[in-house]
C-alpha cells in the first residue's frame, strides 16, 4: 500500500473515533537528519501510533512533547532542533517539526446496548455538539439507531474499550447485569480512568456489580461508576429516563476537570 494513503487512513480512523492524536510533521530539514521533510507520525495517549521521523532520539523527544500536548490541551507547538545540542545525537542535522492536536474539543459518548433506553437518548444527544457510538452485538437494534450515529457489532466489549481516550463518557445500558459486568470488567482494566462512567439500574444492582469487580480482582479505588444513571427526575418510561440521562451528562461535562 502506498505510505502516504495508510498514514491518511489511520488518520481518518483515528478522527472519525474521535480519540485524541497528535500529527508531528517535518517541515524543514538541513544537514544529516534522518527522515526528509515531509515525514509524519501519529502520537496518542499511549505513544507513537503510527508512521515515523526518522526513530531513535529524535523521535523518542517528539514523542515526548506530543505527550506533554495531549495533556495540556494545546492545539499546536513547534520546535526547532539542533540534533547535536538539543537531542544528542552525533549527527548535525537540523530538524523544524509543527506538532497539531487534533479531535481537541470532541465529546465523545460511548453507550454499550442499543435497547429502548439508549434509543430515546440517541435521539436527544444528537442534537448536542457530541460524537455518539453505540456498541451491541444485536444487529436489529443497531438497524434502529437514527442515520449518523457509529454503531458497532461487538460481541466482547475488549474489542472497543482499549481504543477508547479517558475524555470517553461511558454508559453501560446493555439488556441486564451479565452483559453489563464484562463492559466494566474492561473499563477497570485500563490503565486510565474515564471521565464519566454510567450504569443503567438499580442501588442494589451497583452493589452485586461491585462485589463481583472486586472479586475478579480490581481495586476498589478504581470502582467509580453512577449507577443508577441519571438525574433523579421523571419516571421509568425510556424516554424520562433518557432525558434524565443527558441532563446528567451535560452536568458533568460543564464541571471543571
Amino acid at each position: 500500500m502506498d505510505p502516504s494513503r495508510e498514514f491518511l487512513d489511520r488518520f481518518l480512523h483515528r478522527t472519525d473515533r474521535g480519540l485524541p492524536f497528535v500529527v508531528v510533521t517535518i517541515v524543514d530539514a538541513q544537514g544529516s537528519v534522518p527522515q526528509d521533510v515531509g515525514g509524519k507520525m501519529i502520537v496518542t495517549e499511549t505513544g507513537l501510533d503510527f508512521g515515523t521521523i526518522g526513530g531513535g532520539k529524535v523521535e523518542a523527544k517528539a514523542i515526548d512533547q506530543a505527550l506533554q500536548i495531549l495533556s495540556s490541551g494545546a492545539q499546536h507547538d513547534f520546535a526547532d532542533w539542533n540534533l547535536k545540542s538539543d537531542v544528542g545525537m552525533t549527527c548535525g542535522g537540523r530538524v523544524k517539526l509543527f506538532f497539531e492536536r487534533f479531535n481537541i474539543s470532541t465529546w465523545s459518548i460511548n453507550i454499550f446496548g442499543a435497547g429502548h433506553v439508549t434509543q430515546a437518548l440517541v435521539r436527544l444527544l444528537f442534537t448536542l455538539p457530541c460524537k455518539i457510538t453505540c456498541i451491541d452485538p444485536r444487529d436489529d437494534w443497531l438497524a434502529k439507531l437514527p442515520a449518523g450515529v457509529e454503531s458497532i457489532r461487538l460481541v466482547h466489549p475488549k474489542d472497543y474499550v482499549n481504543q477508547m481516550s479517558a475524555d470517553t463518557f461511558v454508559l453501560c445500558m446493555t439488556r441486564g447485569h451479565t452483559s453489563d459486568f464484562p463492559v466494566l470488567q474492561e473499563i477497570y482494566s485500563q490503565q486510565h480512568p474515564f471521565r464519566f462512567v454510567g450504569v443503567i439500574g438499580s442501588r442494589a444492582k451497583a452493589a452485586v456489580l461491585r462485589k463481583e469487580l472486586l472479586a475478579a480482582g480490581i481495586e476498589e479505588a478504581k470502582i467509580q461508576f453512577q449507577c443508577p444513571v441519571g438525574l433523579p427526575i421523571g419516571s421509568n418510561h425510556p424516554g424520562e429516563i433518557a432525558v434524565s440521562i443527558a441532563a446528567q451528562l451535560l452536568q458533568v461535562r460543564d464541571q471543571p476537570k
